[in-house]
């Protein structure tokens, strides 16, 4: 991309994103909208502001073969932003027809399965991290993304923030993953996040401004699921389980 384009897309980019934030969209959308963005960009090597609809097309075709439906969508919306509030275009809309999608039933964790997944685990932060999501029935960010203000151990209890749909809840806390937040909070002292990004020194770790890498629990999760010999493709739990004593006390 020449210098000319690159500083007009830098430029519509900044403007893109200001936009978004603006309209009071919530980080995963101002995150989404953005790749979006990038994604066609990288995909034509221009500022996308000059793109023909029969372009567009084009590109949307070969998304279709190379990602998710979730992802067309999203992407089809994060463009139509652009155009209507930074271009100030009328957006030429493109037809996408949802491809024919075979359903599956997720494969769900036993108890047992549950404890021998958390107890083979060895480093602390992930042991917490699945013991905490498992037992409380959260989903992963929202794992990540719990707070010390978050946890009332006295009413035993936790406040979910800007959970599915952006909406607050509050969710049974039970005795073991207390027991198991507490240890981790005493390795690392964080003022307020109770799983910070653990790169660096105890020094960097108190500092830290963002939670542990999404990607990281994940691939710990795969791994141990593969040692463990569960034969699951995504391992889920869609409940609270009072799950027997776990051994905390680790790295």
């Amino acid at each position: 991309m020449k210098k000319s384009e690159t500083k007009r897309f830098n430029k519509l980019y900044e403007h893109h994103q200001r936009s978004l934030k603006l309209q009071g969209k919530a980080k995963k959308t101002i995150d989404a909208y953005s790749r979006a963005i990038r994604r066609v960009r990288d995909y034509f090597d221009c500022c996308p502001d000059k793109l023909k609809p029969e372009q567009l097309e084009k590109y949307f075709a070969d998304l279709v073969d190379s990602h998710s439906w979730s992802t067309v969508k999203i992407d089809r919306l994060g463009l139509q932003f652009f155009w209507k509030h930074v271009l100030k275009l009328d957006w030429k809309w493109v037809d996408i027809v949802k491809p024919p999608q075979v359903k599956t039933i997720p494969d769900i964790l036993t108890t047992d399965e549950i404890e021998q997944l958390i107890g083979k685990t060895r480093k602390l932060r992930y042991r917490v991290f699945l013991l905490t999501t498992y037992s409380m029935g959260l989903r992963l960010e929202e794992t990540l993304s719990l707070q010390v203000g978050d946890i009332d151990a006295s009413r035993k209890r936790v406040h979910v923030r800007r959970g599915k749909g952006h909406k607050d809840r509050l969710v049974p806390l039970p005795d073991l993953a207390l027991q198991g937040l507490r240890e981790l909070w005493k390795k690392h002292h964080h003022p307020y996040l109770l799983f910070p990004n653990a790169t660096g020194s105890l020094k960097t770790i108190q500092k830290a401004t963002t939670h542990m890498d999404r990607g990281g629990a994940q691939k710990a999760m795969k791994t141990v699921v593969a040692e463990c010999g569960i034969k699951k493709k995504s391992p889920s739990i869609h409940c609270g389980t009072a799950l027997p004593l776990i051994y905390l006390n680790a790295a």
